[in-house]
């Protein structure tokens, strides 16, 4: 086991960027396999999501990243956004670690369960990560149709506001493409919510 990327000083941890690289690395790798790797292009990224999971106060307020929110992590398709936000969980204290749910895998819980999933994920007092917003359609549930997603954001929204709750996902649409999907209002609430960390343009595409 590799030796963790911190150390101990007055209670808190401080941790080495360069060290903590190596260790999403080799985490990735025991994980997802020896091709995983840290491609220099997505570093600034990684430093930008590194310091929010493990809440370094003063380089958060120097990239204007907001501790009260969760993150919204932009990138193309294959760029890693998934794996990336499931091994930084491995920074988080127990009452900031987030379960994970794919948008369709919810979509298709509502077809079978109806308005019930949109309580249980809208609703529940636990951070949650919703993966790949926007690649769920509309769900109908005894022809009632639904835009399941939107819904629960907006429920999600009045958790943050009334109890700190956050929510994190990921995405490969832009702000246009996800207030066509979901409409104005949970765009508007898209902004309060979440800090908006993007992966860049020359991202290395980690599925070839």
């Amino acid at each position: 086991m590799m030796e963790k990327p911190y150390k101990i000083v007055n209670n808190q941890r401080v941790f080495n960027f360069k060290k903590t690289l190596r260790y999403i690395q080799f985490l990735g790798k025991s994980k997802y396999g020896e091709e995983f790797k840290i491609h220099r292009s997505d570093v600034v990224t990684l430093h930008r999501l590194i310091i929010y999971m493990i809440h370094e106060d003063r380089q958060c307020k120097k990239y204007n990243i907001d501790l009260n929110k969760g993150i919204l992590l932009i990138g193309p398709i294959g760029s890693g956004k998934t794996s990336i936000m499931n091994l930084l969980r491995v920074f988080l204290f127990k009452e900031q670690l987030y379960n994970i749910k794919s948008s369709r895998d919810i979509a298709l819980e509502y077809q079978r369960e109806g308005v019930e999933i949109i309580n249980r994920y809208g609703k529940k007092h636990t951070p949650l990560f919703i993966d790949d917003l926007g690649v769920e359609s509309n769900s109908k549930f005894y022809g009632n149709e639904c835009n399941t997603i939107g819904e629960i954001l907006l429920q999600r929204y009045d958790l943050l506001r009334n109890y700190q709750i956050v929510t994190h996902a990921t995405t490969n649409l832009n702000a246009d493409e996800l207030e066509e999907l979901y409409g104005k209002r949970v765009r508007s609430r898209l902004r309060e919510m979440f800090n908006l960390i993007s992966f860049p343009a020359e991202t290395v595409d980690k599925r070839k």
